[in-house]
């Protein structure tokens, strides 16, 4: 819900494809900044605490977009703000699931809790796009500080029979974490083709664009388009919960990603509004297929001891790809416009997921 409000705020505020995307440099600053500490520090210290304390700085930042005041620099500094705050919980939150669910469970859990996070993320936009059509932008705000007050009654109560964690004086470096990744090039190359792969492939910062100026769509279209790629990922993640993992893992996260990048291109150059809904649900299909298989292989090939900050390069690459990709939109729409930044960007994704093809072996091997 956030999303879609703060981008159809700016987008009113100044019309503007550069201002949207640098949205995503606002919030991938954070990411690089703190990521590598924000993994030390969910190796060394209690995890449920660090999420606590973060999802506490979450709420504030959000309190502050309820003003009626919001021009683009308070805008783009709760941004900042939350982004910090998520870059120092993601590693810990992602690395204390191993340690509550059930011994043998833990790449089903991994599918069920990309599912909830989806559910959230198809409700979420298809709310807000109603009630900024109907009430405005700051009820979707209010709403947004309720759920993360919920969010941090949820993590308070989370109880953890034993968190992993080492003792202090085994700990090693800040920079573990990468050695690791390097070190392995499976991991090396499964997370690295996701970072090429959505950094030009993505389009979902240009979504105001597309749905006010070439389909017509409105608020209401815009929240359909932000829920379609969540809809995908959630029938997805639910269809893969209940189905074997898959034996040649390399080369179906290879053809989910080249699927990605074929609906981006469709996408791209749509004027159909239902047809470039199916695309966008269809890139959540493929997205979903590829967030399961990459979790899973980090998790369960990561020692628990440096896994916050195995973790927690991962999130740099994440949030890499995420939000650069949205300055790369941004700035190749301003310039090219929207429609030949999104298709050429789905075009460079399919050339990298073949470079990749031709190139990572241990990817192109990989089975599970």
């Amino acid at each position: 819900m956030l999303s879609v409000a703060v981008s159809w705020d700016l987008y009113e505020q100044t019309r503007s494809a550069v201002v949207l995307g640098n949205v995503g440099f606002v919030q991938v600053a954070p990411y690089l900044l703190f990521a590598l500490a924000a993994g030390h520090i969910a190796d060394r210290h209690d995890r449920r605490g660090i999420m606590v304390l973060t999802q506490a700085v979450t709420a504030a930042a959000t309190a502050i977009l309820c003003s009626p005041y919001r021009p683009v620099w308070l805008i783009y500094a709760v941004l900042f703000l939350m982004s910090g705050s998520r870059s120092f919980q993601a590693p810990a939150r992602l690395a204390i699931l191993p340690h509550i669910v059930p011994k043998g469970t833990l790449a089903n859990a991994i599918t069920w809790n990309s599912s909830a996070q989806e559910i959230a993320n198809v409700s979420g936009p298809a709310l807000a796009g109603v009630l900024i059509a109907s009430v405005g932008t700051r009820s979707v705000y209010f709403i947004q500080l309720f759920c993360a007050a919920m969010t941090l009654v949820c993590f308070a109560r989370i109880r953890v029979p034993n968190n992993g964690a080492e003792a202090p004086e085994t700990k090693r470096g800040l920079l573990d974490g990468v050695r690791f990744v390097r070190a392995n090039k499976l991991i090396l190359s499964a997370i690295s083709l996701d970072l090429f792969a959505v950094l030009f492939g993505g389009a979902t910062a240009l979504l105001p664009i597309f749905a006010v100026d070439i389909l017509h769509s409105g608020a209401r279209g815009l929240g359909w388009l932000r829920a379609a790629p969540s809809i995908g990922a959630v029938s997805m993640a639910l269809l893969q919960s209940h189905r074997p993992r898959a034996k040649h893992a390399g080369r179906l996260l290879l053809a989910a990603v080249a699927g990605f990048g074929a609906a981006t291109v469709i996408f791209g150059i749509s004027r159909w509004f239902w047809l470039s809904w199916a695309m966008l649900l269809a890139t959540g299909v493929f997205d979903n297929i590829s967030v399961v298989l990459r979790q899973s292989l980090v998790q369960t090939r990561t020692p628990d001891a440096i896994k916050g900050r195995v973790l927690a390069v991962q999130n740099i690459f994440i949030s890499c790809s995420n939000q650069l990709g949205a300055v790369e939109s941004g700035w190749t729409a301003a310039w090219f416009g929207p429609v030949l930044s999104v298709a050429g960007g789905g075009l460079a994704t399919l050339a990298i997921v073949a470079g990749f093809a031709a190139g990572a072996a241990a990817l192109r091997r990989w089975t599970q």
